[in-house]
Order: structure tokens, then sequence, then C-alpha cells
């Protein structure tokens, strides 16, 4: 061990990985923390489809994480979903950030999907997968994402997750607060 807080993020995809480690610079300056992802199998599907299940799915990953890592002192969770309602297809994501004396949550901010984008979301594809398709691209889930591509990079999937992650990271660092 180095010595410095581990941190666990249920997810080998790097740009996870990298907006853990972003908020952490961020929200904790002049620390350093062992950020490390892992992967872990979850009961949601590959593409979460409603708020809840997203959230859900966000918990079960940092509660895997902390099973497989219990020597950890953060476990991280990012779980990417959309929703459909009447208004179209939203995406974003929900991060849980756990620790031995609490759990923070947060929700990303929110996007609508453009049409030719949800209407291959909604015949089975993962949004991944949808985007490369409609955008000419190859594995930009792990890359910009499809906030990237819409937004033109101006705010790129790593900086969407980062706020999220900043925000989840509040009830653990004012604890009195939040208890």
């Amino acid at each position: 061990m180095s010595g410095k807080p581990v941190v666990v993020v249920a997810s080998k995809n790097p740009v996870k990985i990298a907006a853990v480690q972003g908020a952490l610079e961020r929200t904790v300056p002049g620390e350093a923390f062992e950020v490390a992802g892992i992967e872990v199998g979850t009961a949601i599907a590959d593409q979460p489809r409603s708020d809840a299940e997203t959230l859900s799915g966000a918990e079960e990953r940092a509660r895997a994480a902390a099973e497989l890592r219990p020597e950890a002192d953060y476990w991280v969770g990012i779980e990417g979903g959309i929703e459909d309602s009447d208004a179209g297809m939203t995406a974003f994501a929900w991060i849980v950030v756990k620790t031995g004396f609490g759990t923070g949550r947060a929700r990303s901010g929110t996007f609508f999907l453009p049409d030719r984008v949800a209407l291959l979301v909604r015949q089975g594809k993962e949004l991944g997968e949808a985007d490369d398709i409609v955008f000419g691209r190859s594995n930009s889930k792990q890359e910009e994402g499809a906030v990237g591509l819409l937004t033109h990079g101006v705010i790129d999937r790593r900086a969407l997750y980062e706020h999220a992650v900043v925000l989840a990271l509040a009830p653990l660092r004012n604890p009195l607060l939040y208890h």
C-alpha cells in the first residue's frame, strides 16, 4: 500500500476512472489518491432504461466494488442510462460513492438524444453503439460519449461524470450536515 487513500471505481472504462481522479483532485486539492478500476458484474441491463434502474446500477456497482476490494477507502459506481418520455429520450448518469462512514449520490446533467440515436436505442442498441452508428465512430463510449459528440467537445463524457462525482462527494465532505 502506498499510504494514499485507495479509491476503487467499478469499471475499467478510462473515462470513468479519469472522471473520478479529476473530481478528487478538485474536491481535495493537495491530497493524492490511488485510483484503480475493476470490472464488476451486475444484474442491471447493459443499457439501463429509467432513472431508477440507472441509480440501482450505480449502487450495485459501488457495492460490488466494496465486496471485491474491501481494503479500499472509497468505492465508486458510475452508471449511464436513458429514459424515454413523451418529450423524447434523455441520457444521464448516476454516481454512487461509498465509504466506511457513508454514501454520497448524485445525478449528472441530462440531455436529449437526437431522434436517429433514440430510434436505434429503442430497437435494442446500447447508447454507445447507436452513437457510433449515427456519427460513424468506433468505441465513442470510452472517449467523448454522446454528450461530447453532440456538444462538439464542449462537454465530454468525463466532464459530465466528473461534475456529478464532485456532487456525490459533498455529503462525505460534510458529514455533520448529512447525518
